[in-house]
């Protein structure tokens, strides 16, 4: 494991919590997952196995933490992991096959819906909510924080990509 590159998600971990943290919740507790975007971008600037398993149950115990949704400190311990291992899957598949400018916003947007259904699905299913509050959720939440996402992810990673290659704290892939 390179210390460097542990720092570097650390950080994007740290900065997510942040913004994990100050989004106020929508509806029931349930929020916008700004932390999911830090996590895709970890995913993207270090796109291999070891660190995407590390990153996943970093950023799934840090919104377990910080989350306010009842049952969402399980929820996100079961969504984060299985979210970052198939976005890593869809990147490595469309890495060297679409430009990274769009492959970033349409992949985060993809990732965002797929994290809230699996959060959405087991809180809801912890908690003993099923009826409606599911499409509920899902329309006020999850689709709303899929857009954030994907704004921010297509603003933000030009510029950690052109940061990173100039000043190369890791290695780029």
């Amino acid at each position: 494991m390179n210390t460097r590159i542990l720092v570097v998600l650390s950080l994007l971990v740290g900065i997510g919590a942040v913004l994990h943290t100050v989004i106020p919740s929508i509806i029931y507790g349930v929020k916008p997952d700004m932390m999911l975007s830090m996590m895709f971008l970890g995913i993207m600037l270090v796109p291999r196995a070891k660190y995407v398993v590390i990153l996943a149950i970093t950023t799934g115990v840090i919104s377990a933490l910080t989350t306010q949704a009842p049952g969402g400190q399980i929820a996100n311990m079961i969504d984060k992991p299985i979210t970052a291992l198939l976005f890593f899957g869809l990147f490595l598949l469309v890495k060297d096959r679409v430009s990274n400018t769009i492959s970033a916003p349409v992949l985060t947007a993809i990732g965002t819906i797929v994290s809230g259904s699996i959060f959405l699905g087991s809180a809801l299913y912890i908690v003993g909510l099923m009826e409606g509050t599911f499409t509920l959720l899902f329309l006020t939440a999850v689709l709303p924080a899929a857009a954030l996402n994907a704004i921010f992810m297509a603003i933000i990673y030009p510029i950690v990509q052109r940061i990173f290659k100039r000043t190369q704290p890791l290695p780029i892939s």
